[in-house]
């Protein structure tokens, strides 16, 4: 099979182009031909080495994919050889990842792909989807009615963000860095959006949410704890999904006077239970049209580097050049 690789981690142009074997479904496995694969942060710190994991070697980077089953393993009860299916929490954890046109994947961390939904639709909601569902519902348990912040609803996880909390019958109110930017996050159902460059975000806030929000989902690599205290209604919910290096100062007293809670997470150690729950949401969300994708780029397997480039370039560099996920086509 043709796949992406790395034989050591490095920056974005040790990806190679070229065959690796076959993979064979294990005790409880499937076998995806994948049509699509998203890019994410995470697969370029894994590739870089920022975040150090244990590597099979040659180890193929990406944690989505969407495709169909060809083959399947013993002990495999939910999935049959034909399903349109999509994956995410690969290329973590010592496990193989999704820049192939073959993967194998345990039965438990795949889920079937409702007509008619795009294989590249499923592939660019899968991480950043269960992210946010994990954020919203298991975390912050968002209610309808209930007003959320969403620092930076253009992104990847922030456009998943603000539409599910928009299905959720939640008021949304966001930011953005661009008039661009903002009809997006507008189009994807936030009733206010900040343009964060020229005006406040607190004073926009307090003016959609004179009582404070009751949930501010943070996506920011240096969250500003006093702001978002201030802005947090009483019992306000505060969900972190970045600032892995940040040390930023805390006011404890404002926090737990306004009986505050915090709430970090990382997606990859949901349990197949939680994976399980947030995905057949997506599922069902995007066969109805309440959660659409937000891609931003394409690119052919053979430009794999490219893709971890601009990537790297939006999260590290904060460049403007990218507004929502990068695709990966495979099988094409």
């Amino acid at each position: 099979m043709k796949a992406a690789y790395i034989t050591e981690p490095g920056p974005t142009d040790s990806i190679q182009i070229g065959e690796l074997p076959d993979p064979t479904p294990g005790t409880g496995q499937v076998v995806i031909r994948v049509y699509a694969s998203a890019i994410n942060p995470i697969d370029t710190y894994i590739r870089s080495g920022t975040i150090a994991m244990e590597l099979p070697l040659p180890f193929v980077p990406g944690s989505d994919a969407a495709g169909v089953v060809e083959s399947v393993g013993p002990g495999v009860k939910r999935l049959s050889i034909g399903d349109r299916v999509w994956c995410t929490n690969q290329g973590l954890l010592g496990r193989q990842g999704t820049l192939s046109e073959l993967i194998a994947v345990d039965e438990h961390w795949a889920f079937k792909i409702p007509e008619p939904v795009p294989y590249e639709d499923a592939a660019a909601c899968a991480l950043v989807g269960v992210t946010a569902h994990l954020g919203l519902f298991r975390e912050a348990q968002l209610s309808p009615g209930e007003s959320i912040l969403v620092i930076g609803g253009s992104g990847g996880v922030g456009s998943m963000v603000v539409q599910m909390a928009a299905a959720k019958g939640a008021r949304v109110i966001t930011t953005a860095g661009s008039e661009a930017k903002a009809q997006v996050c507008r189009d994807l159902g936030a009733e206010e959006v900040i343009l964060y460059k020229d005006e406040s975000i607190s004073d926009r806030t307090k003016a959609f949410a004179p009582d404070g929000v009751n949930v501010l989902w943070e996506t920011r690599r240096e969250p500003n704890f006093d702001e978002a205290i201030d802005l947090l209604a009483g019992r306000g919910r505060m969900v972190l999904m970045a600032g892995r290096d940040a040390k930023p100062a805390f006011p404890v007293g404002p926090f737990y006077v306004k009986e505050c809670s915090l709430h970090g997470f990382v997606m990859f150690k949901a349990t197949p239970m939680e994976m399980k729950t947030a995905a057949e949401d997506i599922s069902n969300w995007l066969a109805s049209g309440k959660l659409s994708a937000n891609i931003s780029a394409r690119f052919p397997l053979d430009e794999a580097a490219q893709a971890h480039a601009l990537q790297e370039s939006a999260t590290l560099e904060d460049s403007s050049h990218l507004a929502g996920k990068i695709i990966v086509k495979l099988n094409t």
